[in-house]
């Protein structure tokens, strides 16, 4: 027996709360904001500081500046998958 309208809606409003509970909660307010997958300011952010130490670090030999801009730039990169393994060790599959 197929299941109902109702419980698949309701199953899917229980995932979308637990994968991003500010974007559910913009929802059921009425103001909706963008869900988690396409806010990346952040990461731009981190991503263009990284560049710019790395730059330098490049300009005025300093490996620290070299070191530091690497990490960087390789932080805001990860910050830009959407789907970032959980803790606990199980990771996470979208269903694309």
């Amino acid at each position: 027996m197929p299941q109902s309208d109702d419980k698949r809606l309701v199953d899917l409003a229980a995932r979308i709360e637990q994968d991003d509970p500010h974007f559910a909660r913009s929802m059921s307010s009425g103001r909706p904001i963008r869900p988690r997958e396409y806010r990346h300011a952040r990461a731009w952010w981190v991503l263009g500081v990284g560049l710019v130490l790395l730059t330098i670090g490049l300009i005025m030999p300093d490996g620290l500046l070299i070191a530091t801009g690497l990490v960087l730039s390789g932080i805001g990169v990860q910050l830009f998958d959407p789907y970032p393994p959980q803790r606990g060790g199980r990771e996470r599959h979208s269903t694309r």
